[in-house]
């Protein structure tokens, strides 16, 4: 069975997910005109951060 990432690695993991959803989100929403992409970017990237394994050393 994989190692779990320390909570550091797992933290940093979430809050970059997050950004990145952040930030499809407004581009996204940019173009559209229809501000809650921003939002669903935000859940996209939380939902990502969650669930991406970190990288081998």
């Amino acid at each position: 069975m994989a190692q779990q990432p320390s909570p550091p690695t797992r933290r940093s993991q979430l809050i970059l997910g997050i950004v990145m959803g952040l930030v499809i989100g407004l581009v996204i929403s940019l173009f559209t005109g229809f501000w809650l992409w921003l939002a669903a970017g935000a859940a996209v990237g939380l939902a990502t951060g969650a669930i991406i394994k970190p990288p081998a050393r």
